[in-house]
C-alpha cells in the first residue's frame, strides 16, 4: 500500500507562485545502475526537499525488466506531489537531482542511475520541447501504471491495467 504523507501544504515555500494554486503531480522514478534501490529513496527525500513542493504519498517500490533498454532491472516508484512550480520549473528540479545521482543521457533508454519523469501535472496537457505531459508512454508501460494505480487509482482505468497485464513486474 503507497505511504500517505500529512504535511499541511501550508508547507509550501511562501515565496514560490504565491498566486499560483497547488496542483498536483506525479512523479515516476526509475533506477537501474548502482544501487537502484537506494537511488530512488534518496530521489524521494531530495524530492520532498524541493522548495515549493510537498510529498503527498509515495508507492511502493517494484522491480522491472528493461522496456526499450537494456542492463539489470529496475527499481521503480511512483510519488504524489502538491507544487506551486510551474511544470518546467519542476522539471529542471528533476534533472537537478538525476545530475546529483550522476545521470548520464549517451542515447535514448540507456540504463541510469536515475530516471525521473513527470508523468500528470495537474489537468495540464504540455506539449514542448522538453515536457510532454502526461508522459506520452505512461499507458504503455507496467512500471508506471502499477505504482500509479496504488496510490492514485483515478488515475489509471482497469484498460491500462489490462494492456500492461503481460509485463513482469513484482513489489519489493
Amino acid at each position: 500500500m503507497g505511504v500517505l504523507l500529512a504535511e499541511p501544504i501550508s508547507a509550501l515555500e511562501p515565496g514560490i507562485n504565491a498566486m499560483r494554486d497547488p496542483v498536483t503531480a506525479y512523479i515516476g522514478l526509475g533506477a537501474n545502475l548502482g544501487d537502484a534501490r537506494a537511488a530512488i529513496l534518496q530521489a524521494i527525500q531530495a524530492i520532498a526537499d524541493i522548495d515549493g513542493l510537498m510529498l503527498t504519498r509515495q508507492s511502493s517500490l517494484y522491480a522491472t525488466a528493461p522496456v526499450d533498454s537494456s542492463g539489470p532491472d529496475y527499481i521503480n516508484a511512483v510519488v504524489e506531489v502538491r507544487t506551486r512550480l510551474k511544470a518546467l520549473q519542476l522539471l529542471a528540479r528533476l534533472q537537478s537531482i538525476e545530475l546529483l545521482a550522476g545521470r548520464q543521457r549517451p542515447y535514448r533508454n540507456a540504463p541510469r542511475t536515475l530516471d525521473l519523469d513527470i508523468l500528470l501535472f495537474g489537468n495540464a496537457r504540455i506539449d514542448k520541447p522538453d515536457l510532454t505531459v502526461p508522459h506520452p508512454r505512461m499507458a504503455q508501460r507496467a512500471f508506471v501504471l502499477l505504482p500509479l494505480a496504488e496510490i492514485a487509482p483515478q488515475s489509471v482505468t482497469a484498460g491500462q491495467l489490462q494492456a500492461v497485464q503481460g509485463q513482469a513486474i513484482r513489489k519489493l
